[in-house]
This record gives structure tokens, sequence and C-alpha cells, in this order.
């Protein structure tokens, strides 16, 4: 996969958990789990690259607080609006 994308899982119209794919290796796999904030979590493959970021409280996660993640695992940040489906219902 070449592009970050986020995958939300709702339950009674109600963000739920989300998942924010990093770019990896299709067979690449989260080895570890280290948390990195309150309700983030970064997932790592075997060689140590983060491949994921668990958002497992939708409703506390900020657009400043991914971007600072982002930024620490030299990622590119998020624009405003990305975070928007998170909100949605």
């Amino acid at each position: 996969m070449k592009d970050s994308y986020l995958e939300v899982t709702f339950r009674h119209g109600r963000a739920m958990a989300a998942y924010y794919y990093l770019p990896r290796l299709p067979r690449q796999r989260s080895y570890r789990t280290e948390e990195v904030a309150a309700g983030i979590l970064v997932d790592y493959s075997r060689g140590g690259k983060a491949i994921g970021i668990e958002i497992t409280a939708p409703r506390t996660v900020s657009l400043s607080k991914m971007n600072q993640v982002l930024r620490s695992l030299g990622q590119p940040e998020l624009k405003r609006g990305e975070l928007a489906p998170l909100r949605a219902a």
C-alpha cells in the first residue's frame, strides 16, 4: 500500500474505533504495539517500521494530537477535515 488512509468502525451510528493505515508492504503485519498517547496506539512491523495507528477513543483524539504522533513517526501531517469521519455521527 502506497498511501495512508483512515478506516472507521461505527456502532449504533457512532465511531467506536478507527485505524489510520500508513504506507507498508502488502504482507507486513503488526508485530508490536505501543501506546503513544491516550487513545492512540502505534503498530510496528517486525522490522520496527510504523505501519498503522489505532485510535481507540475516536471522540477524544484531536487533529493536533494525531499530527504530533505522525511527526514523531516521520509521516506527513493530516489536513483539517481528514479526521472528519470520526466526528460524522
